[in-house]
């Protein structure tokens, strides 16, 4: 659970703002922090480094369309500590872009490319944004909701 300790930390933290500590949804499996586009990777980046928290391991990030807005999601994991947090990105998705994290763990550069293929969210910052699943010329984000696909020349 995320802990009183771990909520006033955030909280002292420039990078966080009140609103998104106290919107941290405080499930004893797995918390929920709903975190800013623009300050994922100063989050991520005092998570891993703070001592008492080190979350050392990106599990995966994802995401999800709700069709009026989508998630970017990520799943972090302490080895030492063992325990774990969900950090999750509301963006818009007309031009959804968020902080890459790739500074932070260089496994998410394949992550963050696999949601920018599928879902067409960007990583500002990312070292080599491109498609690492579908050909370069592909059409459209498959894994949106609003996807259609016409038949090509892959078919």
């Amino acid at each position: 659970m995320i802990s009183e300790e771990l909520v006033n930390a955030l909280i002292e933290n420039p990078a966080v703002s009140r609103e998104e500590v106290e919107n941290a949804y405080r499930d004893p499996e797995m918390p929920v922090l709903m975190v800013d586009a623009d300050s994922v990777a100063d989050v991520c980046q005092f998570l891993r480094d703070t001592k008492g928290y080190e979350f050392n391991f990106l599990k995966n990030i994802t995401a999800v369309d709700f069709e009026e807005h989508m998630h970017v999601v990520y799943h972090l994991y302490s080895m030492d500590l063992r325990h774990k947090i969900m950090i999750k990105v509301q963006v818009g998705r007309e031009q959804p872009v968020v902080q890459s994290v790739e500074p932070v763990w260089c496994g998410a550069n394949w992550q963050e490319r696999e949601v920018y293929d599928l879902f067409g969210i960007k990583f500002a910052g990312h070292s080599d944004l491109r498609r690492i699943m579908l050909p370069e010329d592909w059409q459209g984000y498959p894994l949106r909701k609003d996807y259609v696909h016409e038949p090509d020349h892959y078919d």
